[in-house]
């Protein structure tokens, strides 16, 4: 390892350490410590009790209990700690967890949120340094040091966007394949939104992607078929109930409704799928959802009949990734921390600049835009910007200024879905052209020499 490439790492390295130690002090000043952790923490204790963690009151009375009858500070708090909303197979993952003490419980989540998230992110700067390695450490290193929403919240898409991207990585490199059918089957059995389209390419590729995808998809659905048979034995009527939460959390004003009445307007971490654009203009589920089926739903099916078309390698692997990341965030609900999947589009990034041309320019530009409006600070500086101006919603121009200033990972995200969509078309069925990785080009010219 050279001298660059040591210091290009350990400021990658730096930089996720960094955000890990400022999120994690931030979720130790809530009550409790952080939220989104303490929510899944108590659903697994109070299905090890024998209730219902998808029934509020039940859940109310395993958080008083534990919290000594500690009135709940916000309805938000309320919201997050008693309408539970993850799948049976979270508590498989959070059910070892509740052995230990809250606290030291939180510390081991953290070390695994990091752990992961900082291998994947490690593992993107290794893939995309070999094209760009100032790009590329640039580019992770920026959205490493502004993750700290996940760690302060102790979500788990910090565990479950790692794991998916470790997958990944695992199923292009063809090494460590058992770790990274495993990776990938608990991303898709915990949070199938994150991970399913990314899952979906290694099935449409074929060849030996195809092999690896069915392989995680047997091991997610054994890690389905036990939860939902332990959750069964335990609260029979959970089905209903669940659907009852789901309902309750998305309806006008509910801490997941896209539109501008959401519960979460007092924090920068709004929805950032397409239908938080699409409810500016009209706020009816019925018109953002069909007009954000209706695009994300042709984009991809270009996306697919480009797979189908084109023979896979590891130039159009990442192109497919890179177009269909942002498309995934895009299609239905999704927050910022989750959006840490664009570290995903950064090999294809390096690989475009690499090949020099004017679309070396284009790629940078698109691709450091999603990243830096995918980052928590930025992110909160669009959100402070943006109340200041106090917008109208009531007009075209007040409409159009709050998509771009309140929306703007939506917007970005859209943006890189389609120029990599519009890349990875062209790649399948055009030859694109080669491109030495710096590391050969330094190797080559070696030779020449000699």
């Amino acid at each position: 390892m050279t001298k660059t490439r040591r210091l290009c790492l350990f400021f990658v390295l730096l930089s996720g350490a960094i955000s890990v130690l400022w999120g994690f002090s931030i979720g130790h000043k809530n009550p409790g410590g952080p939220t989104d952790f303490q929510a899944v923490y108590y659903g697994a204790e109070c299905l090890l009790q024998h209730h219902d963690p998808y029934r509020v009151s039940d859940m109310e009375a395993v958080y008083f209990a534990a919290n000594e009858g500690r009135p709940f500070a916000t309805e938000r708090e309320r919201v997050l700690a008693t309408l539970f909303v993850n799948l049976p197979t979270t508590f498989l993952l959070f059910a070892p967890f509740t052995v230990l003490p809250l606290g030291m419980a939180q510390v081991l989540w953290l070390v695994l949120t990091a752990g992961s998230l900082l291998l994947a992110g490690v593992l993107m700067w290794d893939l995309g340094e070999k094209h760009s390695p100032i790009l590329s450490t640039c580019l992770i290193a920026f959205l490493l040091a502004n993750s700290e929403y996940v760690f302060s919240t102790g979500n788990t898409a910090g565990i479950v966007v790692g794991l998916c991207m470790i997958g990944a990585w695992c199923f292009l490199q063809d090494g460590f394949v058992l770790a990274g059918i495993l990776c990938m089957a608990v991303s898709l059995a915990i949070k199938p939104h994150d991970a399913g389209l990314v899952w979906l390419y290694f099935l449409l590729a074929g060849g030996i992607h195809r092999k690896r995808a069915l392989q995680s998809l047997v091991v997610t659905a054994a890690l389905a078929f036990s939860a939902i048979l332990w959750v069964s034995l335990v609260v029979p009527n959970w089905m209903q109930d669940w659907r009852s939460n789901m309902a309750a959390i998305s309806a006008r004003g509910g801490l997941n409704d896209p539109g501008p009445a959401t519960l979460a307007t007092d924090t920068f971490a709004k929805v950032i799928s397409l239908q938080a654009v699409f409810s500016v203009f009209r706020d009816d589920p019925r018109f953002y959802n069909l007009a954000t089926y209706l695009v994300c739903g042709v984009l991809l099916l270009v996306w697919v009949i480009a797979t189908l078309r084109s023979r896979s390698s590891q130039e159009k692997d990442w192109l497919a990734l890179a177009a269909i990341v942002p498309l995934t965030l895009l299609v239905t609900y999704h927050r910022v921390y989750d959006a840490k999947l664009v570290l995903l589009t950064v090999p294809a990034c390096a690989m475009l600049w690499a090949k020099g041309g004017p679309i070396r320019w284009i790629a940078l530009g698109i691709s450091a835009a999603g990243v830096v409006v995918c980052s928590d600070v930025p992110l909160i500086f669009f959100e402070v910007f943006a109340e200041k101006l106090q917008l109208s919603t009531s007009v075209l121009s007040g409409q159009v200024l709050t998509v771009i200033l309140g929306r703007p990972a939506t917007v970005s995200l859209l943006v890189v879905s389609v120029f990599y969509l519009w890349v990875y078309v062209r790649s399948a069925f055009t030859p694109l052209p080669s491109a030495l990785p710096e590391q050969g080009k330094r190797e080559r010219s070696a030779s020449a020499i000699a």
